[in-house]
């Protein structure tokens, strides 16, 4: 029965995230985890490794769509190689689990004081071994219509996990504690998390700078079976081209790879008529184009800004933003898995990172801190930039998962992208989701997905830093939390061990 409780529980945690939203759901399932564990003692650990499974396979189920609905991985390969992510990262959950048996406490304490800390930090660390993968962390259940989202612009997505974790641990409580004083704690520790989080989603840490420009965003629509083919090279810049001509904005921005050829490769002359007739509706360009590095031997994923281009000097150095935070097996080949790529239609899997601390891009009036497609997911990353900027972007292309929930996904990390950063967020997808996000991290516009389309709004320049900005990030959490558990070990090292759940 045990295990039936978490499989379900588990196989119902993706209605939490987006599309669906069912922001108060998660803490519900993390509840029933956690009562299904410390009634089945023996078996609690193989049991949260179970539950943590289940729930990140359903969540990254989109992978498979990557590797063999558009890669063309042989089935027998490509869901034993989707399943393979998920045993990794269930790993986490059961390691909190773990370590919160180390801490010997009664049993409000440990679900109160000890549980929700221990899951931040795993996920903290998720979110940075071996390049980090940090979707499917607890907070983004919260983004953006739950109040707990309020807790982002403080301290960054790892608070709202926090916050979820331990409204979590609150419900269970109700079950798992038998004195009424105890449930009665957790009762009110659950309306303080949620009336503080009230409070400070109605607090606005950032502030106009006094200027706005309208924006254009540009959804192509080409199949990522198509995209890479020199054969539909062609009609790709053709959809661009008219879809450009077709845009009235301040400022044009094209996705992730737009033009799927080198820009050291492109026909002579492509580029100067896009950038003509730019400038001739009076509108600042930019554009997603993969280029080769200085030495030409390997190559960037770039975001070039157009706005000085000099069609006289089709080579010239211009403002770039190149991606920097790369998908391993997309976009670099760990060792030793060459041979998968011989089997998969995967072009451009060896990027170059970019370097960190690139600077914004001047368009227009607006100084835009970009970021392509897998880097939405790294907040901490994007402050530097986020600094010097009035307004976001991230450009994506995520033809390669299909009809799936990835681009909802992604969308739900740029709202909350958008609420640390206290500033809007423009998001030019190929397919979706071409979107506009304000800096309360609610979407504003939004095209339809899997359509050619040009989204076009106004936006405002904002100024000023987040708590989260200020404190550079995560870091001084993870800290304050690690030491917060030392304290609570070393305390619980001189207490009889407590009767256990």
């Amino acid at each position: 029965m045990g295990a039936l409780l978490m499989v379900i529980s588990a196989a119902l945690t993706p209605f939490a995230y987006a599309p669906y939203r069912l922001y108060w759901l998660m803490p519900i399932l993390l509840a029933v985890m956690l009562i299904v564990a410390f009634w089945h003692e023996r078996y609690r650990l193989r049991l949260v490794y179970l539950w943590a499974w289940v729930t990140y396979f359903v969540q990254c189920y989109w992978i498979n769509t990557a590797l063999h609905d558009v890669s063309g991985l042989p089935l027998p390969i490509s869901i034993p190689l989707t399943a393979l992510l998920p045993m990794y990262l269930a790993l986490y959950p059961t390691l909190t689990i773990w370590l919160c048996e180390k801490i010997r406490l009664p049993d409000s304490g440990k679900l109160l004081l000890v549980f929700p800390a221990v899951w931040t930090l795993t996920e903290f660390v998720r979110e940075r071994a071996f390049t980090g993968f940090g979707w499917g962390a607890l907070g983004y259940t919260q983004i953006a219509e739950s109040p707990l989202a309020g807790y982002a612009p403080v301290s960054g997505i790892a608070l709202v996990t926090w916050a979820t974790a331990l409204i979590g641990a609150a419900i269970a409580g109700l079950i798992l504690c038998k004195p009424i004083w105890q449930k009665s704690l957790h009762v009110a520790v659950s309306m303080l998390i949620v009336a503080i989080g009230v409070n400070l989603s109605q607090h606005h840490w950032t502030e106009r700078d006094g200027t706005q420009a309208s924006v254009a965003l540009l959804q192509g629509n080409i199949p990522q079976t198509l995209k890479w083919e020199p054969e539909a090279f062609a009609h790709t810049i053709q959809v661009y081209y008219e879809l450009l001509t077709q845009a009235e904005a301040d400022i044009v921005i094209m996705p992730e790879t737009a033009i799927p050829l080198m820009r050291q490769d492109l026909p002579e002359g492509l580029l100067t008529q896009f950038v003509n007739t730019a400038h001739r509706q009076n509108a600042a360009l930019a554009i997603g184009i993969p280029e080769y590095t200085h030495t030409g031997r390997q190559y960037l994923n770039s975001i070039i800004n157009f706005s000085s281009f000099d069609p006289e000097k089709p080579d010239q150095a211009l403002p770039t933003y190149s991606k920097n935070h790369l998908v391993p097996f997309g976009e670099f080949k760990p060792q030793g898995t060459q041979w998968l790529y011989q089997m998969m239609n995967m072009p451009l899997a060896d990027f170059s990172a970019g370097g960190k601390n690139q600077a914004p891009l001047a368009l227009a009036n607006q100084k835009i801190a970009f970021n392509i497609c897998y880097e939405d997911s790294f907040g901490d990353e994007l402050i530097a930039s986020a600094q010097q900027a009035s307004l976001l972007s991230n450009v994506s292309n995520m033809a390669w998962y299909g009809t799936s929930h990835a681009m909802d996904l992604q969308l739900q990390q740029s709202q909350a992208r958008a609420l640390e950063l206290g500033r809007y967020m423009v998001r030019a997808t190929n397919t979706g989701l071409t979107a506009v996000v304000d800096p309360k991290g609610h979407i504003v516009s939004l095209a339809p997905r899997d359509t050619q389309q040009i989204l076009t709004t106004t936006i405002h320049g904002y100024q000023g830093e987040t708590p989260y900005m200020r404190l550079g990030g995560t870091w001084p959490l993870a800290i304050l939390l690690s030491v917060w558990l030392l304290i609570l070990f070393i305390y619980s090292q001189f207490r009889p061990n407590p009767q256990s759940y």
